[in-house]
């Protein structure tokens, strides 16, 4: 069974937490702090519930003013990396909001082998034009964690965090930062702006299709993240962008032995395959598959999954592939019919119903 995120925040952690904190300040009552982390509620606490409940109580043990607890969580921090870090980001995102220029820099040391991509939106809200200002600096930085900061922290719709409207109306300040970035040397920094141009392509499309014809074939690195920015675009059918990465109409194209499961149990594969084959090479496509899962009030929800996008040169090819049908945290399945599709370059060619049993 996969660890829950939130057990990050273990017994284990905020022992080794309580320690290095004693170590830079050594009045920290460290046996009364992890009493107050572990109230009745800790286990019914989710993972930013948590994180947050630890912040909180950070602040009741450091009995200083918010420059000196911060010069304090700066050292403590040095110990700690990734997702479990952002503990001291989100201290500064409390408790910050009233002092820019401690929190601009404490946000830029704790984001080095973490983020602060979460925290920064607050202050984005509140000091807009700083905060921008701040992470057009931070796009320059030298170190990487920094620059994907600017990129990651302003974008219209990030997971988990708040959005910003004012960016998802009009993204003209995030694409500021994403000139500045979309030439990094970075893979880490790349996705970023790749993620930040999907995130506004849902909103404007056509601010990412023109970014994209301003931008293509310029450099490999620069076409990676056109591709991967435009992949809501790309699962939407968006005739306009298949056509700026080279896929058309496939008429060309014939779809034989499409083979499925016509029955399935819940928690089991639907497995299928197909060929596709042509009188000429296929070349460039792009193959999909789609399922509509059935939804209590007995409509449908269609999700999109990619197969292979590539040029193939030769006239016929073979997929095996299969899906498996299972409840997830979003999405409950119910018995009775459903359909699987095959998308070839943005068209829907074939339908088939099969049942979930």
């Amino acid at each position: 069974m996969a660890t829950l995120l939130k057990n990050l925040y273990s017994k284990v952690f905020i022992e080794k937490l309580s320690n290095n904190l004693q170590t830079n300040y050594k009045d920290f009552k460290k046996d009364e702090f992890k009493k107050a982390i572990f109230t009745n509620s800790w286990e019914n606490f989710e993972l930013k519930q948590r994180m947050r409940h630890i912040a909180k109580t950070l602040y009741q043990f450091l009995p200083f003013s918010y420059k000196e607890q911060i010069d304090i969580l700066k050292r403590v921090k040095q110990d700690f990396k990734g997702l479990k870090a952002m503990i001291f980001q989100d201290f500064v995102e409390v408790y910050g909001l009233d002092d820019f220029e401690v929190s601009m820099e404490a946000l830029e040391v704790f984001t080095i082998d973490s983020s602060s991509e979460f925290a920064i939106r607050q202050f984005i809200l509140k000091y807009e034009d700083e905060t921008i200002k701040r992470m057009k600096l931070w796009a320059k930085s030298q170190n990487e964690h920094i620059r994907r900061l600017a990129s990651e922290g302003s974008r219209p719709r990030l997971p988990w965090a708040i959005a910003l409207p004012k960016y998802k109306e009009n993204p003209e300040k995030v694409f500021k930062i994403i000139e500045l970035l979309k030439n990094d040397s970075s893979k880490y920094v790349q996705k970023s702006v790749a993620n930040s141009l999907n995130d506004i392509s849902k909103d404007n499309p056509n601010l990412v299709i023109n970014f994209l014809k301003n931008n293509l074939k310029i450099s490999k690195e620069l076409d990676w993240i056109c591709k991967h920015g435009s992949r809501t675009l790309l699962k939407a059918g968006n005739e306009e962008t298949l056509e700026l990465f080279g896929l058309k109409k496939a008429n060309h194209i014939a779809i034989l032995d499409f083979n499925f499961n016509k029955n399935v149990n819940l928690e089991d594969y639907l497995n299928f395959s197909f060929e596709l084959n042509s009188e000429k090479n296929i070349g460039k496509i792009r193959v999909e598959y789609a399922i509509y899962y059935l939804k209590s009030n007995q409509n449908y929800f269609k999700k999109v999954f990619m197969i292979s996008q590539n040029e193939i040169k030769s006239n016929s090819k073979i997929f095996v592939k299969k899906q498996i049908i299972k409840d997830m945290t979003t999405r409950k399945n119910y018995k009775g019919k459903h359909f699987i599709s095959l998308v070839i370059n943005g068209e829907e060619f074939i339908k088939k119903e099969f049942y979930l049993i």
